[in-house]
């Protein structure tokens, strides 16, 4: 039994902090593929390329850190994947299409996350974003 008011608030930090850092880094790919949008929009290729590999690296961590003993980590893997494809594809082409398409499958992850970690956590103080 957790007694002092500082163990409470240790036990929920060590619990929350995992989805705190899947938050970040789903809002580093989003923030990475917003600046790849607008580098192709403004006819910037250096810039879209640099923004689009950084989203890409978050996104292949995200997939490199799955844990397969769960069976939703096998279908995360595979749209994990398919949004890298998007991105390499908006990267190659110079399209913003598949990049927004790869935004909105990170978006509605981000979101998901967000709402499954309030709900762990019990106190969506711990959640900010």
């Amino acid at each position: 039994m957790i007694s002092s008011p500082y163990e409470k608030y240790r036990q929920s930090a060590v619990q929350t902090a995992p989805s705190q850092l899947l938050i970040m880094l789903y809002d580093g790919a989003i923030r990475f593929v917003k600046g790849g949008i607008e580098g192709i929009t403004g006819q910037e290729v250096q810039k879209s390329n640099e923004f689009f590999k950084k989203a890409q690296d978050i996104v292949s961590e995200l997939r490199a850190s799955l844990d397969y003993s769960y069976d939703v980590s096998h279908n995360l893997s595979s749209l994990y994947e398919y949004v890298n494809y998007l991105l390499i594809e908006a990267n190659i082409k110079k399209n913003v299409q598949p990049a927004e398409e790869a935004l909105g499958y990170l978006v509605e992850l981000r979101e998901t996350w967000s709402q499954a970690a309030k709900l762990t956590t019990g106190n969506s103080d711990h959640v900010t974003g």
